[in-house]
């Protein structure tokens, strides 16, 4: 563990004055194979930087695999799907959400072969998800706003790559999944019939989050906040030069440009500022009653549901489960 000091330091363009009490020597921080933004800072070693900490990077195929990285101890800090995130709360992991990496509009999709032309053709076809997953509960969000007769429809638990593959197979007619998975279905004849986005007019609040183990949050706060002041330093990167942002991401995570491009695009992202009010996680006073405390309500009744979760456990608030103070802190001090 190093000695305290306060630095001046250089991250993405942006200075900013922190003080480190007990920087920690490395910060296990999680994230998908996918493209997200987080990716140009470790292409570029600035959150390192930033965190004044040794970064080591945890890959993980979905967030089922981040909630048992956590569950071991492995990782602090990850960015992974809500839907799992709040699995996880309600089994009463010790980690909490600080902040939205992005709300997921066309970046998650569902994917149906000929025949397929809407949402209600897939009664009567194998469609394939990933379990646990944002797409999970965004497919079964489409079937419920819809009106279509699950019984009808064959619904296949597939890793996405499990899903590539029996895609090409002939197992399934459709796959609801996220990119490079999405683009892998589409050169392989398929087309999109749905997106996540399409969910928002029925008040479905679908997104990645940033989730820490609450000890590690507690002893390394000022961590914490610098994490996030980098996450928006690199959406703001993305958003000055996409072409550029997309080359560098691809090239970090082994995808094709357009890959990369399709992906950083199909997200939404709300600033730091915006997400300490009460439109999101809240400004501290009303966090049960924020955007992501009634998103945290309405998913934990869904998987509760399927069966993922029992009712019972799923609290009474979710004052413990978010912790908007890192989000405004790094606002404040990212003016």
């Amino acid at each position: 563990m190093k000695k305290s000091l306060c630095l001046l330091i250089a991250a993405g363009g942006l200075w900013a004055n922190m003080s480190f009490a007990d920087t920690p020597a490395e910060v296990r921080v999680a994230y998908s194979g996918g493209s997200q933004v987080l990716m140009l800072a470790k292409a570029d070693g600035s959150l390192d930087k930033a965190l004044n900490s040794k970064v080591k990077w945890v890959q993980f195929a979905s967030g089922a695999d981040a909630l048992n990285y956590f569950a071991s101890n492995a990782i602090d800090i990850a960015n992974f799907g809500s839907s799992p995130a709040t699995a996880g709360i309600v089994r009463k992991l010790p980690v909490e959400i600080i902040g939205v990496s992005g709300v997921i509009a066309s970046y998650e999709r569902l994917i149906g072969k000929n025949g397929i032309v809407n949402i209600k053709d897939i009664e009567g076809k194998r469609v394939a998800y990933p379990p646990n997953s944002t797409a999970q509960y965004a497919l079964e969000a489409a079937i419920s706003v819809n009106k279509l007769d699950r019984s009808k429809i064959t619904l296949l638990p597939l890793r996405p790559a499990e899903m590539v593959a029996a895609w090409k197979r002939g197992d399934i007619d459709a796959g609801y999944v996220w990119a490079p998975f999405a683009q892998e279905l589409e050169a392989s004849g398929g087309h999109q019939v749905f997106a996540t986005k399409d969910l928002q007019k029925d008040g479905y609040l679908i997104y990645n989050n940033y989730v820490v183990r609450k000890a590690f949050a507690e002893q390394y706060p000022e961590t914490v906040t610098a994490f996030l002041r980098v996450h928006q330093q690199k959406v703001d990167e993305f958003r000055k030069d996409p072409e550029r942002a997309a080359a560098i991401v691809a090239k970090e995570v082994g995808a094709p440009v357009t890959t990369a491009a399709n992906t950083l695009g199909g997200l939404e992202y709300p600033t730091l500022a915006q997400q300490g009010t009460a439109d999101w996680l809240g400004d501290g006073t009303q966090t049960t009653d924020s955007g992501i405390g009634k998103a945290l309500t309405k998913t934990s009744g869904f998987l509760a549901s399927i069966g993922e979760i029992r009712k019972r456990d799923i609290p009474a608030n979710w004052d413990t489960a978010i912790d908007s103070r890192y989000i405004r802190d790094a606002a404040v001090a990212a003016q």
